[in-house]
């Protein structure tokens, strides 16, 4: 008896079959906060950065009022 079942229709192996079956994960509904924007449309990077200086801003500031520090 051969390895191969002989039908082509279904895939060798688990990853062909989970391949296959996927789905696109911007469409999930149990993702939340995703946007699925079209080609040419992506976020510009200066957000993310303005972002990360925000929040370290907000950290340092916050941690500027615990007591005990240098």
């Amino acid at each position: 008896m051969s390895a191969q079942s002989g039908d082509s229709s279904q895939p060798q192996t688990g990853a062909h079959a989970v391949v296959a079956n996927a789905i696109d994960p911007a469409r999930r509904p149990d993702v939340l906060l995703r946007v699925r924007r079209d080609e040419g449309h992506e976020i510009s990077a200066w957000w993310m950065i303005g972002a990360f200086v925000g929040v370290s801003a907000a950290v340092i500031l916050l941690l500027s009022f615990v007591p005990g520090g240098a």
